[in-house]
């Protein structure tokens, strides 16, 4: 198995600069190239699909190469896995060691 470092993500409950709207998943996003440390900034609008412990609870993201892997050694998974795009991306979102964990594998 192998994991590299994508981001860290942090809810916020105000808009930040610069931010986009995901209308199909309902919430708002920082680009990680926007602010130093690689932190991309979520703020969850009514109606996401998206738990509730991910709007109020940060999450380390990584690139992983074989994300059932990863979901199989979780603790436990919060959502996922899912489509994170239209090129067949797939990310899920699980609790590891008392972290929350974004698992991001590209097609």
């Amino acid at each position: 198995m192998a994991a590299a470092y994508m981001h860290i993500g942090i809810p916020v409950t105000n808009k930040k600069p610069g931010m986009v709207y995901n209308e199909g998943a309902r919430f708002w996003v920082s680009s990680v190239d926007d602010y130093d440390y690689k932190i991309e900034y979520l703020k969850f609008e009514e109606g996401t699909p998206f738990p509730e412990v991910l709007h109020r609870n940060p999450h380390v993201a990584y690139k992983v190469d074989d994300l059932q892997k990863y979901i199989d050694d979780a603790d436990s998974v919060i959502c996922g896995p899912m489509d994170a795009n239209d090129k067949g991306d797939q990310l899920a979102f699980v609790w590891k060691d008392g972290a929350i964990l974004e698992l991001y594998q590209e097609a």
